[in-house]
């Protein structure tokens, strides 16, 4: 861990966004290591740091405004493993298009508490972002509101949707950037998890090649902030929401769904069946060489991606 910041540490000091608090050294010092303060954009721009409270947890969220006057609000969800710090791509996407960004990090991930990676229902997922919304209604960001999930983010998404239909206050559009319903192999995982639940409380975690970024890889394996290992928690979470989701009655919304064929993390092709399934003609970006973490592929494949949303933004 840098010596500049800590989780704890830093989240200790926030308060809620609405507050309007200050950026302290050590909330600088964050921001600056994952390039959340965007040093090379023309114009500093202007953020904030704070903590909210939901499921239980504490967690963490920010927010970045745009240059220009704001013209929507886009909410960043992240994936499994990950944390805000790793989508810094798309934030200054949004900021590009006069959004206002916000993202927190989710039950057991980045700065937020929780044991790590861990959680005991994905509705504490839905909690989190119900708790994110207030964030957002505090500081009377614009509408529409946009969502945008990667992997598990998409996964947040998409249940969100399906759970609150018309009722949600996001009524922009929905992106899902390789969204879980199932991951690769399902059945198998599924198996070693009933026999190991009784023995282990989890498993070390294994680093996959998810992007075709040289990069991205040896920074992911230096991230101070990345769990190291697998909760049979967790596991056990994701085994009972995925028929929970695969029953739920379909939506009229029309997401927008991204997804790499190079993808060996989810069952993609099972997903958007399911996907396909649950809501309106969903609007899907195929992308032969595209790994799992689409928010931190090469710069070419992120420009196809980034150019499809351009059409529907």
């Amino acid at each position: 861990m840098p010596a500049a910041f800590s989780p704890e540490s830093l989240r200790s000091h926030l308060q809620p966004l609405a507050a309007g608090q200050p950026l302290s050294s050590e909330d600088l010092a964050y921001q600056h290591f994952y390039g959340l303060d965007f040093p090379q954009r023309t114009a500093p721009v202007r953020r904030q740091l704070g903590r909210f409270s939901a499921g239980g947890f504490d967690l963490v969220s920010q927010v970045w405004w745009p240059e220009s006057t704001p013209v929507a609000t886009l909410f960043v969800i992240h994936g499994f493993y990950d944390h805000m710090g790793l989508y810094r791509h798309l934030i200054e996407w949004g900021l590009d298009h006069g959004f206002v960004v916000i993202a927190c990090d989710l039950p057991g991930h980045g700065l937020s508490s929780g044991e790590r990676a861990s959680i005991g229902d994905f509705n504490q997922y839905q909690e989190a972002l119900q708790g994110l919304f207030i964030e957002a209604q505090s500081l009377s960001l614009p509408q529409p509101w946009h969502l945008l999930g990667q992997s598990t983010g998409g996964a947040v998404v998409l249940d969100h949707l399906l759970h609150y239909g018309d009722k949600t206050p996001a009524q922009g559009q929905a992106v899902l950037l390789a969204p879980l319903v199932r991951p690769r192999d399902w059945q198998w995982s599924k198996l070693s998890y009933y026999l190991l639940r009784p023995f282990v409380k989890g498993i070390e975690r294994r680093f996959s090649e998810n992007t075709n970024d040289p990069e991205f890889m040896p920074f992911l394996q230096a991230d101070p902030l990345q769990p190291v290992r697998l909760p049979t928690a967790w596991v056990g979470a994701m085994a009972r929401w995925i028929p929970r989701i695969e029953a739920m009655p379909a939506s009229a919304r029309q997401p927008l769904v991204i997804q790499g064929q190079a993808d060996k993390t989810v069952d993609w092709q099972h997903n958007l069946a399911v996907l396909d399934a649950k809501f309106y003609q969903p609007k899907v970006l195929l992308i032969p060489e595209a790994r799992h973490h689409l928010a931190n592929e090469t710069a070419d494949i992120r420009a196809q991606y980034l150019a499809f949303l351009d059409q529907h933004f």
